[in-house]
C-alpha cells in the first residue's frame, strides 16, 4: 500500500465553553474554545492529526488557511525522517506568496504549524514512538537540521545549537527514565478564570493543593481592587508555600502594568504573564525593570524572531512556548534552543483545546535532550476538554504522566468532531434552537 498522503481533511471544531465562562480573562471574556483541525491520511491507512487553537469566531478563517496548504501535502511521500520534516517545514513557511500574508506570523503561519504538527504525528506513529521520545532519539546533528536559522544567527548559530545538544546528550537515557518514573511538574489555571466567583476560586484553589499542584494561576487585569482581593483569597486558600502566578492576557499599557504589579507584589506572585502586547519587546523589558515580579510571556509570540529579541533585550524571565502558535515542532525547537542559550526556563502555555496534549511532548523533550533540567519549570494544565482526545493528557499528584502512545497525542475522537463541527454539528444546532426560543 502507498505511503503517500492521499487525503487532507480540515474541520472547524468549536466547543461552547463561554456558557460556563471557562477560559474567561480580562481580554477574552467569553471564549468558545475551538480547533481548526487537520487530518492527513496515507494510502496504507496511516493518519496524522494536527490543529490550531482559537477561541471561536475566526476559526473558519484558520481552517481556510490550512486548506490553502493542501497542494504541498497531497501526493507527497509521508514524512518519516528529520530530513523529510525539515523539508516540509521549509516549503510551508517559505512559499513567497503565502509568506507575504505574515511574513511568518498570524493565521497563515499558524496554519503551517497545524500541518507540520500533523506530519510529526504521522512520522512518530510510523516510528512507534510518542513525539517526545521520537525527537529525543534524534542525533544532535539531525535536531539542528530541523531548525530554520534564518534571522537567528546574531543570537544563536548552528554551531552553538549543536554544542547545546551535544552537552545534553550523555544524560538522555537517565532523564528519560526519571521522566517515566516521576512525570513532569505541572501547574493549574483552573481555579483562576476571571469569570469565576470568589467561592469557586477558593474551592478550586484548595482542591488544586489537595491534588498535589505546587503552583496555581489567577487571571488579573479587570479591576485592581478586585485583583488584590482575589489574590488575598487565593493566598489564604493555598498558604505561603504554593506559588501563585498571575496573567493579564495583554491587558495593560506599560505604566498600568507597573502600577498593578507593584500593588500585587506584597502577595508574592510568582510571575506576571503577558503584562502588555506580545509584540512589545521594549515594553516587556520596562515592566520587568519597573516592578519586582518576574515576567513571563510567549503564548501569543508570533515566531522565533520575537522570542530571540525578548531574550536579547532581557525582557523575559520565563519563556512560554505554545505548540500551535508558531510553525510547529520545528520552530518550537528553535525557541527551546534560544532559551537554553540564554539560560531561561521554559514553562509552556497549555489549556485550550488539546494544547496540554501537544505541549507536554515539547517540554519533556526539552528536559531529556536540550536543557537537561526541570528546575523552575512547569507545564500549564487546565482540566477542560481532554475527554475529546483518544490519548488525553494525564495528571497525577500535580505532574504530567509521560505519554507512551505513538504520535503527538493529537487525535480527537471522531464522535467529538461530528458533534462539535461548526456550524452544523448537533451541539451548535441545539444551541441555535435554544437561542431562537429565548429571543
Amino acid at each position: 500500500m502507498s505511503q503517500t498522503v492521499t487525503e487532507f481533511g480540515v474541520h472547524d471544531i468549536r466547543f461552547p465553553t463561554s456558557e460556563q465562562l471557562d477560559g474567561s480573562d480580562a481580554m477574552n471574556p467569553d471564549p468558545d474554545y475551538s480547533a481548526a483541525y487537520v487530518v492527513l491520511r496515507t494510502g496504507d491507512g496511516a493518519e496524522g492529526h494536527g490543529f490550531c487553537f482559537t477561541i471561536g469566531r475566526g476559526n473558519d478563517v484558520l481552517a481556510a488557511a490550512i486548506e490553502a496548504l493542501r497542494p504541498y501535502v497531497i501526493g507527497r511521500r509521508a514524512p518519516r525522517t528529520a530530513a523529510d520534516l525539515a523539508a516540509l517545514h521549509i516549503e510551508l513557511t517559505h512559499d513567497s506568496q503565502l509568506r507575504w500574508l505574515g511574513p511568518e506570523k498570524g493565521v497563515m503561519h499558524m496554519a503551517a504549524g497545524a500541518v507540520i504538527n500533523a506530519a510529526w504525528d504521522l512520522a512518530a506513529k510510523a516510528a512507534g514512538l510518542p513525539v517526545w521520545e521520537f525527537l529525543a532519539g534524534m542525533t544532535p546533528e539531525e535536531l539542528v537540521s530541523l531548525v530554520d536559522f534564518r534571522y537567528l544567527t546574531d543570537a544563536l548559530t548552528p554551531t552553538e545549537a549543536l554544542e547545546i545538544l551535544r552537552a545534553a546528550e550523555p544524560g538522555r537515557a537517565e532523564r528519560a527514565a526519571r521522566l517515566r518514573a516521576e512525570g513532569y511538574p505541572a501547574y493549574t489555571t483552573s481555579p483562576g478564570w476571571l469569570g469565576y466567583d470568589d467561592t469557586k476560586l477558593v474551592t478550586l484553589a484548595e482542591q488544586a493543593v489537595a491534588d498535589g499542584f505546587q503552583q496555581i494561576k489567577l487571571k488579573v487585569g479587570g479591576d485592581l481592587d478586585d485583583d488584590v482581593r482575589r489574590m488575598k483569597l487565593a493566598r489564604a486558600a493555598v498558604g505561603p508555600d504554593i506559588r501563585i502566578a498571575v496573567d493579564a492576557n495583554q491587558r495593560w499599557d506599560v505604566p498600568d502594568a507597573i502600577r498593578w504589579m507593584t500593588a500585587l507584589a506584597p502577595h508574592e506572585p510568582h510571575w506576571i504573564e503577558e503584562p502588555t502586547s506580545p509584540d512589545d519587546i521594549l515594553g516587556h523589558a520596562a515592566v520587568r525593570a519597573g516592578q519586582p515580579v518576574k515576567v513571563a510571556t510567549g503564548e501569543h509570540v508570533a515566531n522565533r524572531v520575537v522570542f530571540k529579541q525578548l531574550l536579547q533585550a532581557e525582557a523575559v524571565d520565563f519563556v512560554q512556548i505554545d505548540a500551535a502558535r508558531v510553525a510547529g515542532v520545528n520552530e518550537n525547537l528553535a525557541i527551546l534552543l534560544l532559551a537554553a542559550k540564554y539560560g531561561k526556563p521554559v514553562c509552556p502555555h497549555a489549556g485550550g483545546v488539546g494544547l496540554c496534549e501537544l505541549v507536554q511532548h515539547l517540554a519533556m523533550f526539552d528536559y531529556v535532550a536540550v536543557s537537561g533540567t526541570w528546575e523552575d519549570r512547569v507545564i500549564e494544565y487546565v482540566d477542560h476538554l481532554h475527554e475529546h482526545f483518544t490519548d488525553p493528557a494525564v495528571i497525577e499528584s500535580g505532574r504530567y504522566v509521560t505519554p507512551g502512545a505513538p504520535g503527538f497525542s493529537a487525535r480527537m475522537r471522531p464522535e467529538s468532531i461530528a458533534a462539535h463541527r461548526y456550524p452544523d454539528g448537533p451541539v451548535w444546532q441545539a444551541r441555535r434552537t435554544t437561542e431562537e426560543a429565548n429571543s
